[in-house]
């Protein structure tokens, strides 16, 4: 699973990488996960408001850090699809 986290490196953008480390160690998962800062690879993805995730190239969430519940939602979910 390839996971990025897009956005330009302010306090919400390095929560939710921080969280998606969290939740990947609880699930026991393992994944690629990166940090994109740049603007024109961040709107590539059509994405307007930061912080944003996208799994496997699909965009997930943007527009704030979801609840460490929902991350958990979020990331199950597309590891279900996976297997």
């Amino acid at each position: 699973m390839d996971i990025k986290v897009l956005g330009s490196g302010c306090a919400n953008c390095n929560k939710l990488e921080q969280m998606v480390f969290d939740v990947l160690a609880e699930l026991s998962a393992d994944a690629d996960v990166s940090k994109v800062t740049d603007f024109k690879d961040i709107m590539s993805y059509g994405v307007m408001s930061t912080p944003a995730l996208v799994i496997n190239e699909q965009v997930v969430f943007s527009g704030g850090v979801p609840s460490k519940a929902k991350l958990n939602e979020i990331i199950a979910t597309e590891l279900a699809k996976k297997g």
